[in-house]
């Protein structure tokens, strides 16, 4: 007697699916086991975006410089001896126009011009202008690229930042490294393609949210991975008190087991990247100790970089650190210092903070020339805006204050295919507004992009229906900036 059941053979559309796709999620799972840097492509790395990447790279890992704030690029960088001269007049209507303020600086009844207090000089080759606040960065500007003209579209901080880091002004989308990740992948197994690390503060009460290097909606792996100046680097990679290695590895195999019979029965993707994470933590329990330890480094590195870098935590170790991490492989590094958000006592705090950074910023660019990677590194040093040519409050002979500024500000770039000794664009005798040659943020995404050999209108990753880029559906590669196009 058979059993009624055994010849119904119908199924339904649900069954059929569900039953087909099984060993697709097999599949997937055993491309985990595989090196991410060993897939075949055009380069020999791995891409798990197909194609990748469109086009011959210049550069293969990007350093960013991330100076969180808003640095006065007219006490920097755009000298405006305009600006100088005209010191205490109100701005002219035909400047400002009905151009937006932010609220700090709406009520204000009188917008006076603020000179910078600061002397400027022509320096190398190039004749690019730097004011005294950066005499290690004057040394080597024949080996970077001015951007004058950046703009952006917020213009309050946390906007800002996201913006610069996602090309979205709301928390959510992917940041800019792990669309380089997502993208490209990593070159080591053992360590992942995006690094993030914090300049330690004790008087900067501004804090920076993990949503900066979140993944978004790409798969979890792309992450960054914030290396702190504690005695644990990544949180929670030690083993806990009673289990070593072996127990570790243990566990994870059966972690392993379990979710990969998880994911044949629901298809749920995110669990693939739960599994790759956890692999990625076992293999980092040995590579980052070691690339963390700066013992190894030679003294004249540290003098390269400055007394600061003794001390874990700072910018100073923190590029030194971005070098190391480059070394190895690391795609895509970031860097965030605060300090720069300078409403008032503009010349002793923006004094403070430069001298903060402007020694490694120019040691770094110098330690990658001296071990030849600085051709294949872009190195990218800015905020996310820029700061207003009136002053905030009462100026005085000696002290102003500036508000925020996203119309026009500077950063600058160099190595990775870059145009050294260049200063691009123009902005009018007040640094107010741009007058020639405007690069947008999601210009800048798209040329780093470009550089590392991705064309930005085709790295895209469908979320709810739609296809989600780094530059939205803005954005063009700046030409001029290119050593060759």
């Amino acid at each position: 007697m058979y059993a009624c059941n055994k010849f119904n053979t119908l199924q339904s559309r649900r069954d059929f699916l569900t039953k087909s796709t099984m060993g697709l999620g097999t599949a997937a799972l055993a491309t985990l086991g595989w090196p991410i840097s060993a897939a075949a492509n055009t380069n020999g790395q791995f891409s798990i975006a197909n194609g990748l990447p469109h086009h011959a790279a210049k550069a293969k890992r990007v350093i960013f410089l991330f100076q969180a704030g808003g640095p006065s690029q007219m006490d920097l960088f755009d000298y405006k001896p305009v600006l100088n001269k005209r010191n205490g007049e109100e701005i002219p209507d035909s400047v400002r126009g009905n151009q937006r303020v932010s609220g700090m600086t709406a009520s204000q009844a009188s917008f006076p011009l603020a000179g910078s207090v600061f002397n400027f000089r022509q320096y190398g080759q190039s004749g690019a202008w730097v004011s005294d606040l950066m005499p290690r960065t004057a040394e080597i500007v024949d080996e970077l690229c001015f951007v004058k003209t950046m703009h952006t579209n917020a213009i309050n901080h946390d906007p800002g930042i996201t913006f610069f880091q996602t090309g979205s002004e709301q928390v959510g989308r992917p940041c800019w490294g792990a669309w380089m990740s997502y993208g490209l992948g990593s070159e080591n197994d053992n360590l992942p393609a995006f690094v993030v690390m914090l300049s330690r503060h004790s008087r900067v009460q501004t804090t920076l949210k993990s949503t900066l290097w979140s993944n978004g909606f790409l798969p979890s792996q792309h992450q960054g991975i914030h290396f702190r100046s504690a005695k644990d680097p990544v949180l929670y990679l030690s083993n806990p008190s009673g289990i070593d290695q072996s127990g570790r590895r243990d566990a994870l195999d059966f972690i392993k087991q379990m979710s990969e019979l998880e994911q044949l029965r629901s298809l749920d993707p995110t669990i693939e990247g739960r599994i790759a994470q956890y692999e990625m933590a076992y293999r980092m329990q040995t590579s980052v100790p070691e690339i963390t330890d700066l013992s190894a480094e030679p003294d004249y590195i540290f003098d390269l970089y400055g007394p600061d870098a003794r001390h874990p935590g700072t910018f100073a170790a923190n590029c030194l650190q971005a070098r190391r991490l480059a070394e190895k492989g690391v795609r895509f590094i970031q860097l965030y210092h605060l300090g720069w958000d300078h409403h008032n006592d503009l010349p002793e705090r923006l004094r403070a903070t430069s001298r903060q950074t402007d020694q490694a910023s120019a040691a770094l660019i110098m330690d990658l020339k001296q071990r030849g990677m600085l051709e294949d590194t872009l190195v990218i040093w800015g905020g996310e805006f820029g700061r207003s040519a009136y002053s905030q409050g009462q100026l005085t002979v000696d002290n102003y204050g500036r508000d925020h500024h996203p119309r026009c500000f500077t950063i600058w770039m160099a190595g990775g295919g870059i145009r050294p000794g260049l200063s691009y664009g123009q902005t009018d005798d007040f640094g107010y507004n741009v007058v020639k040659d405007p690069v947008h943020v999601h210009d800048l995404h798209a040329t780093a992009l470009h550089l590392m050999g991705i064309d930005h209108e085709r790295l895209t990753y469908k979320h709810q229906g739609r296809r989600y880029r780094l530059t939205d559906v803005h954005g063009h590669v700046v030409n001029e900036l290119l050593t060759s196009v």
